[in-house]
């Protein structure tokens, strides 16, 4: 994308200023971001432009209504709380000049802008501690705050995105099938996952019988969705929005200790080196409940130690399934990459399950604070 046609797509939106540069942005790998500069103007001067993966995400102007209802609601709520800056703590999205949320450019591109957060960092690792217990609180204000979304369910931007019955049925058929005559090189993964199948409907189960509610989620909880200020290391507003839909938060605070309680990447090849903390545990738990204690139900919290267990063993039959199948979705650096990445999930879930009782101490201890 050179800086002339962004130049164009720049034009298209109501921003007062004249377009100055653009550069690459972010570590994102589904869109192509870009941090865009503006002078001459006596308002922002910088915004976030940002080419949405329509490969991906069909529904363009589905996805980009729930953006535009999930913003407004959010600085709406922020705007009436004494003390709160709506214009930091939430993504403030740019209209074009005929008030659309997004621009089709010549090419077909769909475009979207918000005004972009000065004086905040983003980590694709956790830091700290404190740093865990910073993006669990604030995903779980974010949850807070969209309790009282008016209007109809948001679209679903991905369907059976967090359908972990679906996804082991998936591996089933593809056992079954075994079409790259895999499955003898991985009998002790599926073993591990078949004995676990039965595990695997307990949250869809409970939506469908209303004993768990269904809640504005995120989706994508990892760390580097989370924005946090320079200036004293606080949560400071939830990002990455494209996957905001109807769901449990089972599966947004699961996603919050699989990425963050691990010690390895998700492709370690040495599971000695494969190790659940559980002092980062406790810490997304404290953070989490620190505002979710005042809105979450009593299923919910009781489910929460479980959660990254779900979550987890979905992510590593994921893995296996593109494994069996010939690697056709995810995409793979090496021989038996799905696999070794199954073998460190499936780790990490052993681990979680032999941590089954302290992490419900933990989780208990911190919803009676």
């Amino acid at each position: 994308m050179s800086e002339h046609n962004l130049k164009s797509v720049c034009a298209a939106f109501a921003i007062d200023g004249d377009f100055v540069g653009a550069i690459p942005f972010g570590t994102g790998h589904i869109n192509d971001t870009y941090l865009v500069d503006v002078g001459n103007t006596s308002g922002p001067t910088k915004f976030t432009f940002q080419r949405i993966n329509h490969n991906v995400f069909r529904n363009v102007a589905g996805l980009m209504d729930n953006f535009r209802r999930v913003t407004d609601h959010l600085r709406d709520k922020l705007a009436a709380m004494p003390g709160r800056d709506p214009n930091r703590e939430t993504l403030c999205l740019v209209r074009t000049h005929d008030g659309a949320p997004f621009h089709v450019d010549e090419d077909g591109g769909h475009w979207r802008a918000y005004v972009f957060v000065a004086q905040a960092s983003t980590y694709d690792e956790v830091r700290n501690g404190a740093h865990a217990f910073e993006a669990a609180r604030t995903f779980a204000e974010f949850q807070k705050l969209l309790m009282d979304l008016p209007g109809p369910s948001l679209v679903e931007t991905i369907p059976d995105f967090h359908h972990t019955p679906s996804r082991f049925e998936k591996l089933e058929a593809a056992i079954k099938a075994d079409s790259a005559k895999r499955a003898s090189r991985a009998q002790p993964e599926i073993e591990f996952a078949l004995a676990r199948g039965a595990s695997t409907a307990t949250v869809v189960d409970m939506l469908a019988s209303g004993e768990l509610p269904w809640r504005v989620t995120h989706n994508d909880t990892k760390i580097n969705n989370v924005l946090i200020n320079d200036a004293d290391d606080r949560g400071l507003c939830v990002i990455d929005l494209d996957t905001v839909m109807p769901g449990s938060i089972i599966y947004d605070f699961g996603d919050q200790v699989r990425t963050t309680t691990g010690t390895a990447a998700e492709d370690e090849e040495d599971l000695s080196k494969v190790n659940f903390q559980i002092d980062m545990f406790e810490q997304l738990v404290n953070g989490y409940l620190s505002v979710g204690r005042e809105f979450l139900t009593a299923n919910e919290i009781s489910l929460l130690a479980f959660a990254g267990r779900l979550i987890t063993f979905e992510i590593g039959i994921r893995f296996l399934t593109d494994y069996l199948e010939g690697d056709v979705y995810f995409k793979v650096h090496k021989n038996d990459h799905n696999l070794i990445r199954a073998r460190t999930q499936f780790e990490m879930v052993r681990q979680m399950e032999s941590h089954t009782e302290r992490m419900e101490a933990i989780v208990a201890a911190a919803a009676h604070a």
